[in-house]
């Protein structure tokens, strides 16, 4: 599979990380949050960010404007997954919540879209079970600030298919990341 468009849903810390490091290797980001307010922050957190890779040297002006193009927000999940090939889901740690945007997600998001969570603690399985299409879910635990830090964990769930598997480590490494895998 080839990943275009990625929704990431969660405007927060997490969330606009991830964002900014799948904007800055060139994927159409889709950046997904209930609050307009937390958008904007959003945004103008990654605006630092890449002002700060700029400042030393890692990034170009060009790169910069380019990167901030290629990130459209949407306060719907309906509208923000539509065409996505992968949601990464970074919302706050509580269960009900994840498992209500899981639901969500699996509605609105293309046949072939991998559902990816940034969770923690939560079990992918507990996740998976919430949607139609348990056996391509999975972790994909990005580590804190995401666009500095190398390592993302991957976790399968009991039913994640192992091509759904191979497909995120291989796009963790396109992104210059290092993964390890759990179960």
């Amino acid at each position: 599979m080839s990943f275009k468009t990625i929704a990431v849903i969660g405007a927060g810390t997490m969330g606009n990380g991830i964002a900014h490091v799948f904007a800055q290797h060139g994927y159409d980001v889709q950046l997904i949050d209930v609050s307009e307010a937390a958008l904007q922050k959003g945004l103008a957190t990654i605006g630092k960010n890449l002002d700060r890779q700029v400042a030393k040297g890692l990034l170009s002006e060009a790169d910069k404007t380019a990167t901030l193009g290629r990130i459209a927000t949407h306060t719907s999940i309906a509208t923000g997954v539509a065409n996505a090939d992968l949601v990464v889901e970074a919302a706050t740690e509580n269960t009900h919540l994840k498992l209500s945007i899981f639901k969500e997600i699996d509605a609105a998001a293309p046949a072939h879209c991998i559902l990816a969570s940034n969770t923690s603690s939560i079990s992918i399985t507990k996740i998976a079970a919430a949607t139609s299409r348990p056996a391509k879910v999975i972790g994909m635990h990005f580590m804190n600030p995401v666009p500095v830090m190398k390592l993302v964990e991957i976790i399968n769930g009991y039913a994640t298919e192992a091509a759904v598997t191979s497909q995120i480590v291989e796009l963790s490494k396109a992104l210059g990341k290092s993964t390890c895998c759990g179960q």
